[in-house]
C-alpha cells in the first residue's frame, strides 16, 4: 500500500505543478474540388491545482493509514 500511496502523491504533485496543456488541431476552412485550405486551431485543457492537492491528500492517507496492521 505504501507504493500506491507514494505513487498517488507523486501524481498529485505533477497535477499541482502542471495545470494544463495545449494542443493543435487542423480544421478544414475551404474545400473546393482539388483546393483545400486548412487552419491550425489552438486548444487548451486546464484544471485546478486543488485537484492535485486532493490527490496528494488521498495518496498520503493511503500511505499512512494503509500500512497499519491489525
Amino acid at each position: 500500500m505504501k507504493a500506491v500511496g507514494s505513487t498517488l502523491m507523486a501524481i498529485g504533485l505533477v497535477i499541482t505543478l502542471i495545470t494544463g496543456f495545449k494542443y493543435i488541431t487542423k480544421e478544414k476552412v475551404v474545400d473546393i474540388g482539388n483546393i483545400e485550405i486548412t487552419a491550425n486551431k489552438k486548444n487548451r485543457i486546464t484544471w485546478s491545482p486543488l485537484l492535485g492537492l486532493g490527490v496528494i491528500l488521498i495518496g498520503g492517507a493511503i500511505f499512512f493509514l494503509g500500512s497499519k496492521k491489525n
